[in-house]
């Protein structure tokens, strides 16, 4: 081994001498602020760990690096003897395929694991040790730990750490950001973090190539609907390799104004295939996406790397993982009641208003057989205007062509509808037939986190 030996007693305060075993911190490929302010806040809660970093990092990482490099200790996998790793710190990841050169440590019995991480996916790395919280960076996950240890850290250190996670939480604007991050960034902003230096490196890299690649995608740009969501899938071919195409996307999506882009960059040679996707709502995640062709990210943002795949393949499958999606997270069905109680379209209004007194409810779906013909509410009743009205049909009085929504919709979806026709019921169908109704109170009960356990 070279002179810079990281085992050596002299570097990192002795990170271990020749009989002991060392301790590192690793994260995935790629590596973005969050990760790399994830890896040197577990190199202060292990101390002696080595940050080891991967050779591919985001371009404002890397400049970040370049200039305090005197100040963050980093080493590379080919600068670790991995035969002498007793400890392995694994953060901001939980996948053996996001690690750079970790594979002889997989069949390790005798390693000791441990994983900080943030994504709500469950990995394929058996640990010793798991702290795994759905948080919108990583970093706030270590945070949280220092601030119970009463770490000291440097002005520096908290700039770094406060990079990290505004980066992963659009500066707590994302919709998977939590609470527990806001109280992060405030206890590091008590410790000194500079915004100026932040907005310095929180400033992405954008130039002429990646200017071409936006003004091609835009110029092609199509726009589709699916399960409740419209979402624009580009195709791209790119020479070499190109810096801060995660930036492109979030510029695209919110020039052609859809809830979800993706970017599928191939290489000339078709060898390689990035897929980077950007959504702005909560009922499509595009980190779970992401998982399923093998990659990751958060709600909001995520890529995969794929090689020798068919464009249109992969935009087919996004296209199928997007319709399933909502499987992973709550539907319009979770909130919905059921069995409906409704009124066939002969109904007269006088029993209707009985009905609508006696089970307390504001409207009822009109049904013709087993499909929906209309609804009836209580603001309908404005339309009569003498007594003996109140013994025609429900149909003569009825809202026809109503607004309903599918079972697999978010609840996002459904407050966007309510609000946008000014009703406050949506009947919920399926292959024409009400199956259950979801109201402006189901919809706000659970964006309020009311729901009883």
């Amino acid at each position: 081994m070279t002179s810079l030996d990281p085992f050596n007693n002299s570097v990192n305060g002795g990170a271990g001498g020749p009989d002991h075993p060392v301790q590192i911190v690793v994260t995935h490929r790629n590596t973005d602020f969050d990760a790399l302010a994830s890896t040197v806040a577990a190199t202060l809660l292990y101390p002696g760990a080595l940050a080891v970093l991967p050779r591919a990092l985001n371009p404002n990482v890397r400049a970040f690096l370049s200039i305090h490099k005197d100040l963050f200790d980093t080493y590379t996998v080919k600068e670790i003897d991995l035969q002498r790793v007793g400890r392995l710190i694994v953060v901001d990841v939980n996948r053996w395929d996001r690690l750079e050169g970790m594979s002889p440590l997989k069949k390790r019995k005798d390693l000791e694991i441990v994983v900080w991480d943030h994504h709500g996916n469950s990995g394929d790395i058996d640990t010793t040790e798991c702290n795994q919280s759905e948080t919108g960076a990583a970093i706030t996950l270590l945070v949280q730990e220092l601030k119970v240890r009463k770490q000291m850290i440097s002005p520096i250190q908290a700039t770094l750490f406060l990079i990290g996670l505004y980066e992963d939480t659009g500066h707590l604007t994302f919709p998977g950001t939590r609470s527990e991050d806001a109280y992060a960034a405030a206890w590091l902003m008590e410790r000194g973090a500079d915004l100026n230096v932040l907005g310095t490196f929180l400033r992405p890299a954008y130039g002429q190539r990646q200017k071409e690649i936006l003004f091609e995608m835009v110029r092609n740009a199509t726009r589709t609907r699916v399960a409740g969501h419209t979402v624009s899938i580009s195709h791209q071919k790119v020479e070499g390799h190109v810096d801060g195409l995660a930036v492109v996307v979030r510029m695209y999506r919110e020039l052609v104004n859809v809830d979800a882009a993706f970017g599928i960059f191939t290489s000339q040679n078709g060898e390689r295939c990035m897929v980077i996707g950007r959504s702005n709502v909560e009922g499509l995640n595009i980190g779970t996406l992401m998982h399923a062709l093998g990659g990751g990210g958060h709600p909001g943002a995520g890529s995969a790397m794929l090689h020798q795949v068919n464009p249109e393949a992969v935009e087919q499958m996004l296209l199928e993982l997007i319709r399933g999606n909502q499987q992973a997270s709550v539907q319009v069905s979770d909130l919905m009641s059921f069995p409906v109680e409704s009124v066939s379209a002969e109904t007269p209004m006088r029993d209707v208003a009985r009905l609508l007194s006696e089970k307390g409810c504001t409207g009822l779906p009109v049904v013709e057989g087993d499909k929906l013909a209309g609804v009836i509410s209580r603001r309908d009743f404005r339309k009569l205007k003498r007594e003996s009205q109140l013994d025609a049909p429900v149909k003569a009085f009825m809202s026809r062509d109503p607004v309903t929504i599918g079972p697999g919709i978010s609840p996002v979806a459904a407050a966007r509808l309510m609000v946008k026709h000014d009703i406050g019921r949506l009947p919920v169908v399926e292959d024409g037939r009400v199956i259950g109704i979801v109201t402006r109170s189901d919809v706000m009960t659970y964006f309020y986190d009311l729901m009883p356990d």
